[in-house]
């Protein structure tokens, strides 16, 4: 077992080092471009995701400030239409455009007065209102804000309504002019309207608060109405800009952010649209601008790059003259291990970490010769007495409570029953009494155990069902300890299932993979608590010098000198509501 253990380690070892010798500079160059080209790739991932992070930014923030400035702007032009339709309602003006001809000249300057006072209050209470106007066909005047009374311009009143439409409001283009045009419904007999309100934006006041959103350099913008008229554009030189927006992608596109390459140059577009009255600001940012920020990281990241080469290559150089030349003495020191060859001792005159490395393999090799020597089979004689010592002390348990089963049934008076109880008992105490051996197979073990269950079972068939399949063919011939399942199965029984009047539920199952097995056995007991549990397993797993070899910690510590690592009783809260036990056997690598 011993010599196992280091043949073991020293193959492991061995492998390593046929590993290294072999393809040391391949991993090498390999490690250089495994480390410097994510490194690149993620310089360039980076600078990529960064432009497109402050595309989105920009993007964003432009949307934001369109749709404010939609906002804004249609409040006003919801105010004004307000005004004008207030001012179609009044008393005042129906009197002038019906009765005008039977007013006398004091009537007529009072009224008009009144009309120019009522437009001079509507413009001064809005900055985008430039002059505000009542054209009267049927008394051929028009009456404004600015101009006061004037005579009726019937060829420029025919040219306003052929814009005018009922019902319909929007931002006309009129002589380079913004109008918002409403008439009243009464018609006359040519079917036009008696009189209509005709507000004149002011240009300046649109153009000014719409660069004040501007925050870019070479940032412009369009205003647009009505699908593709031109409203307002920023510059004179945009106009083979937006022919091209519209050209390629139109006003009833719903992406808000758009990429076009207009001649030689690239530009982001963005845009916010006003459905109710039809109307879009739309903006346009070189491509340029979006990477100009940019710019001193993308240097920084190809600086960083020729960086990381040129340590790359030093690291490399370094680890294979300070590391790697090191290693290969300390690795065919192991092969000679390996080989069984425990008198060669490092001859060497580093210090630090592999002077410490060398010195304590000597030292270690000299202490395998005394452990080999005078050690070895002292060590197994006692780890097998302790086996013998620890399987004694489970057997008394199990006749006591045989003891109290027989008592039971004869109380009881039922003979058929007894007689089955104490040819089981029999039966089961043979196998113990007959063989000698500490270790039996696995199926032998789980007969004896399922011999168990069958017993209690006619104590508590009418309340406790059990479930205990036939045990997978490949584990069958597995040596272990006897009596590491029938305890804990009686411990269920014990601890657990006795006191249910009804409905108690033990179930015994098996797993296997590779090198490793499990038996686990769990019941629907309600009497342990999750800290209870993790408190006994702290019992088992750290076993004191004067804890009593008992129960599910004799089971254990068999278990624990059996197998290898790993190995041992594992506890937890069982699906069913109770205990759940694992007994986890893993065989050992001279298995």
């Amino acid at each position: 077992m011993f010599f196992g253990k280091i043949r073991g380690a020293c193959t492991m070892v061995g492998g390593t080092y046929r590993f290294i010798r072999k393809h040391l500079f391949t991993r090498l160059l390999t490690m250089y471009h495994i480390v410097i080209l994510p490194i690149i790739i993620l310089g360039i991932y980076l600078y990529i995701w960064s432009y497109n992070y402050a595309s989105e930014e920009i993007s964003r923030h432009t949307e934001n400030q369109l749709k404010v400035y939609l906002e804004n702007l249609n409040r006003e032009l919801t105010w004004m239409e307000t005004q004008q339709y207030n001012l179609l309602r009044d008393n005042e003006l129906q009197l002038v455009a019906l009765t005008w001809h039977i007013m006398d000249n004091v009537e007529r300057k009072e009224s008009t007065q009144y009309l120019i006072d009522r437009l001079i209050a509507i413009k001064t209470t809005s900055a985008y209102i430039d002059d505000i106007s009542i054209h009267i066909r049927s008394i051929d005047l028009s009456v404004s804000a600015l101009g006061a009374v004037q005579p009726y311009d019937d060829d420029y009143y025919t040219s306003i309504y052929s814009e005018l439409m009922e019902d319909y409001f929007f931002i006309n283009v009129l002589d380079d002019s913004l109008t918002l045009i409403v008439g009243n419904m009464n018609r006359d007999t040519e079917g036009l309207p008696n009189y209509f309100v005709e507000i004149i934006l002011d240009k300046d006041k649109l153009e000014s608060s719409l660069d004040s959103i501007n925050l870019y350099e070479n940032n412009g913008f369009f205003l647009l109405s009505n699908e593709q008229d031109l409203l307002w554009k920023s510059s004179e030189a945009a106009d083979e800009i937006l022919a091209e927006y519209l050209k390629t992608v139109g006003t009833d596109n719903e992406e808000n952010k758009q990429m076009l390459t207009i001649g030689e140059e690239k530009y982001q577009f963005n845009h916010a649209h006003d459905e109710e009255r039809n109307l879009m600001v739309l903006s346009y940012l070189p491509e340029e601008e979006v990477e100009r920020p940019l710019g001193i990281f993308r240097n920084w990241v190809w600086l960083f790059a020729v960086f990381v080469i040129v340590a790359i290559v030093v690291y490399a150089y370094s680890t294979y003259r300070l590391v790697q030349r090191p290693l290969l003495v300390l690795v065919d020191a192991f092969r000679r291990v390996e080989k069984g060859d425990l008198d060669q001792p490092i001859q060497h005159n580093k210090e630090g970490e592999f002077g410490y490395l060398y010195n304590r393999f000597n030292k270690m090799i000299a202490r395998l010769k005394v452990l080999i020597d005078r050690n070895y089979k002292q060590t197994l004689m006692v780890q097998k007495a302790e086996l013998k010592q620890l399987q004694s002390q489970i057997n008394p348990h199990f006749l006591y409570n045989s003891f109290f089963i027989l008592n039971s049934l004869a109380q009881t008076e039922d003979i058929e029953r007894l007689e089955q109880f104490t040819q089981k008992l029999a039966e089961y105490y043979k196998f113990i009494t007959r063989n000698e051996e500490n270790f039996i197979d696995l199926k032998s073990e789980i007969r004896h155990a399922r011999m168990y269950t069958d017993i209690q079972n006619m104590r508590f068939s009418r309340r406790i069902t059990v479930e205990f399949p036939e045990l997978p063919t490949q584990l069958e011939q597995i040596k272990v300890p006897k009596l590491i399942v029938q305890p804990i199965i009686e411990n269920a029984y014990k601890y657990s299932l006795e006191d249910k009047t009804e409905a108690g539920l033990l179930r015994v199952s098996f797993a296997s993979r590779e090198k490793e097995a499990d038996i686990i056995v769990e019941d629907n007991g309600e009497h342990l608590r999750e800290a209870e549990i993790k408190k006994l397993e702290d019992r088992i797993k750290h076993l004191r010098e004067s804890q009593e070899l008992t129960g599910l910690i004799n089971i254990h510590r068999r278990i624990v000198l059996t197998f290898a690592e790993g190995s041992g009783i594992y506890l937890s809260k069982s699906e069913l509501g109770g205990l759940k036990v694992t007994v986890r056997l893993v065989w050992k690598e001279d298995r």
